[in-house]
C-alpha cells in the first residue's frame, strides 16, 4: 500500500480527497451514521489489493475481510445469497464464502485472500474457479449505492466507481483492543497513527447528491378525494423506472417540521380494501391527519406488486432499498424537518445524511 506524507490533520477528508486516495491504492477508514452500526471499517479498491493490505486489515482492524461487488458480478459469479429467508434489509448482504482454487492453499493466509480478490475481478475468471465455502465474504451492493442505502457495502462500491476503477471494494471493520467496535475518537487515532484518510458516509451521501439523483419528478397535478384535495406527484427512480407516489397537503419552509407517513404498495391492501380494513385504514388515518392538519406528505412506495402479510406493512416501510429513494422524494419537495406517522417509532437509518431530520414520531390516531 503506497505511503502518503504524514499529516496532524484530525478533521474528516473530503470525498475528493478520498477518492484520489483509493485510486493511488491507499486504504481510508470509513464511519457510517450513529444510527446504524456506528462502526469505522478499513476500505480500500478491491482493483488495488496487495497481501500486505489484507494483512494490515486483519491485525489491526481485527474484523471480517469482506469484498463488496454489484448484482451483476454476483450472478457472474454464481454467488448466491448466504440466507434467503428472514434477511434483515438493514444488514449486509452476504453471499457464501469461497477461496480460488488454483491460486491458493488454505485460503486463509494474506497471500491467498488477496489472491481470491484479484481472481473475483479478472474477467477471466468463471463461477467453478472457486470453492466454496471459503474465506473471502463477497457482499451484494444495492442498486444506487449509499443514495439507497448508506451503508460500507455501498460506500465500498461507490467510491471505487468515483475512483474510475472496477465497482468493487475490500472492507474490514475495526474493533478495539478490548474487542469492542471501536468508535470515533479511537477512529480518529488510529487513522493518524497510520496515516490514513478517514470520512463519513454522510459525506459521501452528501457529495453524490450534489451531483447525481436516483429519482425525477415526472409530474404534479390536483388530487381529489374523499377526505379533501391533494396534490400527486408522480416521481421515476432513474436507474430501475419505477415509480413512486407522494400526496402532499399545503405548503411549508424548510424550517416547518411536516407531518409524513411512508407507505408501501400492498396488492390484496391496496386494491381489495373491504376485504383488508386494517391496512387500508392506517393509509386512510394519515391520509385524515394531514388534512386536518392542512400539511403533510403521504409517500406511496412501489413495491412490483408483491403480496405481503397486513402484519409486514410497518416492516416494510423501513426497507433500506427504499429508504433513500423516498428521503430524496422528500428532499426534493422542500422538506427538510419532518413528523413522521407511525404505531412503531424505531431509529430511522442515516435519515441526516440526506438532508432530513425527523422532529418525532406521532401515532396514528
Amino acid at each position: 500500500m503506497p505511503a502518503r506524507q504524514p499529516s496532524t490533520d484530525t478533521t474528516f477528508a473530503t470525498i475528493d480527497e478520498a477518492i484520489e486516495e483509493l485510486r493511488q491504492g491507499r486504504m481510508l477508514i470509513v464511519v457510517d451514521d450513529e444510527h446504524r452500526e456506528n462502526e469505522g471499517d478499513f476500505l480500500m479498491a478491491a482493483d488495488k489489493v496487495t497481501p500486505e493490505a489484507i494483512n494490515f486489515m486483519v491485525t489491526h482492524g481485527r474484523g471480517l475481510v469482506c469484498v463488496p461487488i454489484t448484482a451483476e458480478k454476483a450472478r457472474g459469479l454464481k454467488l448466491d445469497h448466504m440466507v434467503l429467508q428472514g434477511a434483515d434489509p438493514e444488514e449486509a448482504a452476504f453471499t457464501i464464502s469461497i477461496d480460488h482454487n488454483a491460486r491458493t492453499t488454505t485460503g486463509i493466509s494474506a497471500p491467498d485472500r488477496a489472491a481470491t480478490i484479484q481472481e473475483m475481478l479478472s474477467s477471466e475468471t468463471q463461477a467453478d474457479d472457486f470453492r466454496r465455502p471459503g474465506h473471502i465474504f463477497p457482499l451484494i451492493g444495492v442498486e444506487g449505492g449509499v443514495l439507497r442505502r448508506p451503508g460500507h457495502t455501498e460506500a465500498s462500491i461507490d467510491l471505487a466507481r468515483l475512483a474510475g476503477l472496477q465497482p468493487a471494494g475490500v472492507i474490514c471493520e475495526i474493533m478495539s483492543d478490548d474487542g469492542e467496535m471501536a468508535r470515533v475518537p479511537e477512529l480518529m487515532e488510529m487513522a493518524q497513527r497510520f496515516n490514513l484518510r478517514m470520512i463519513t458516509i454522510e459525506d459521501l451521501v452528501r457529495y453524490r447528491l450534489e451531483n447525481e439523483s436516483l429519482i425525477q419528478i415526472l409530474s404534479q397535478q390536483p388530487f381529489t378525494s374523499e377526505l379533501g384535495e391533494f396534490t400527486l406527484t408522480t416521481v421515476e427512480e432513474v436507474t430501475t423506472g419505477d415509480r413512486h407516489y407522494a400526496l402532499t397537503k399545503g405548503e411549508w419552509t424548510q424550517n416547518d417540521a411536516v407531518l409524513v407517513r411512508a407507505h408501501s404498495s400492498d396488492v390484496l391492501a391496496d386494491t381489495f380494501r373491504s376485504m383488508d380494513s386494517t391496512q387500508s385504514g392506517v393509509l386512510r388515518q394519515a391520509m385524515d391527519m394531514i388534512q386536518k392538519e392542512g400539511q403533510g406528505v403521504v409517500l406511496y412506495m412501489n413495491h412490483h406488486m408483491k403480496v405481503h402479510s397486513p402484519q409486514d406493512q410497518e416492516g416494510r416501510a423501513r426497507d433500506d432499498k427504499d429508504y433513500g429513494v423516498g428521503a430524496q422524494i422528500l428532499f426534493e419537495l422542500g422538506i427538510r424537518k419532518l413528523r413522521l406517522l407511525t404505531n412503531h417509532p424505531t431509529t430511522r437509518v442515516g435519515l441526516e445524511s440526506f438532508g432530513l431530520t425527523m422532529v418525532e414520531t406521532v401515532p396514528l390516531d
